[in-house]
């Protein structure tokens, strides 16, 4: 008997070791390194976060609320409340439109964790991955050591910092600079 379950062990430790040499992805986001998902949205996980509350007003302010309360996903690379600060604040109340396009450049469509960062650029040959922004832009991602980078096409560039976050919708990235920098 103790051969026939050495035997079904190694036969299911072997499969396992073929689907993940072949990409497939592990049944739980915690084993892959990735965050558990929330049965919050994306919306309601920034109004929770505590070094997030400039942004959240960002999108309150911008009427974006109802896109990140709905289905995506999304990824939004969340410059936190000292991110803004440095910047010189966050756009008001009276400005939504500049939040709106302030929201857009720092959310990519989908869900992207940091494995999922970290394994595309261990395939880059250049050492830099892309990804589209909703206002169109280009985020460009590379790694220093340990410590991801991201930098817009503008040249603004911040860490990816804090302990990112899965909402039922998509993914926060808190990021310790704002990806847009200031007019003038």
């Amino acid at each position: 008997m103790r051969k026939i379950l050495i035997g079904a062990a190694a036969v299911a430790l072997t499969l396992n070791l073929g689907l993940a040499a072949c990409g497939e992805t592990p049944e739980t986001p915690e084993a892959a390194g990735a965050p558990r998902p929330s049965t919050s949205t994306l919306a309601a996980s920034l109004k929770d976060s505590g070094d997030l509350g400039m942004l959240d007003g960002v999108v309150q302010a911008s009427g974006l609320r109802t896109a990140l309360e709905g289905v995506g996903p999304y990824t939004i690379f969340a410059p936190t409340d000292s991110a803004f600060t440095a910047a010189g604040g966050a756009p008001g109340e009276d400005q939504p439109a500049q939040g709106a396009k302030l929201l857009q450049a720092h959310i990519v469509p989908g869900a992207v964790t940091r494995t999922d960062i970290n394994a595309a650029l261990d395939r880059a040959t250049n050492g830099r991955v892309e990804m589209r922004t909703m206002d169109d832009g280009v985020l460009t991602f590379t790694r220093e050591g340990q410590t991801l980078r991201v930098t817009a096409p503008d040249g603004a560039a911040a860490t990816l910092t804090g302990t990112e976050s899965a909402a039922s919708n998509g993914v926060i990235q808190p990021v310790d600079a704002v990806l847009v920098k200031a007019a003038g």
